[in-house]
């Protein structure tokens, strides 16, 4: 990875590269890693009603996200994670090595039936909220390892006056565009 900075030197601008995060001085370069398309797909939202990927494609209900591929995953909520439900991602190749399930609830009951058929398919499992399921994806996938993710939009979200301000932003943005 090759993180890119602009420093100031002597009234000149001068490009310098770096591999590290840190670069001294009390200095640290930030990278977005959604933005970067060549990384894969990621996910940059979620709601109720679905997901928003970095691509800007926007899949409603649950989805069966791969670092290339989206599908549209035909459960209705956790209760229905079968053996049967998540069989394709037995059958891929090449084998993934981590499966990431974003359950819509935190309830013991669906987090056991979920790992019960994980495991009946002997595939490896992290069960976690949709919310923490999404970042852990991205990361994952960021980093290249063979990473599936099983995601069931969450039954609501928290929103904050962060997520208000970046809306706001995003459709002013929008409709001043020239088309």
């Amino acid at each position: 990875l090759i993180y890119i900075s602009l420093k100031f030197i002597t009234m000149n601008y001068s490009l310098v590269r770096h591999k590290a995060a840190y670069e001294g001085d009390e200095k640290t370069t930030v990278r977005v890693i959604n933005q970067e398309l060549e990384l894969g797909l990621m996910v940059d939202s979620y709601a109720t009603y679905g997901f928003r990927l970095n691509n800007g494609v926007t899949v409603l209900g649950p989805m069966a996200l791969f670092p290339r591929t989206v599908l549209s995953w035909q459960v209705r909520g956790s209760y229905e994670i079968t053996e049967e439900s998540l069989r394709l991602f037995k059958i891929l190749e090449p084998k993934i090595d981590l499966l990431i399930i974003g359950l819509e609830t935190n309830e013991r009951k669906a987090i056991d039936t979920a790992f019960r058929a994980a495991r009946a398919n002997k595939i490896n499992v992290e069960l976690l909220t949709t919310e923490h399921a999404c970042s852990t994806f991205n990361f994952l996938n960021a980093e290249g390892r063979s990473v599936a993710g099983a995601l069931i939009p969450p039954l609501s979200v928290t929103v904050n006056e962060d997520d208000m301000l970046q809306t706001q932003l995003h459709y002013r943005n929008l409709y001043q565009q020239d088309l």
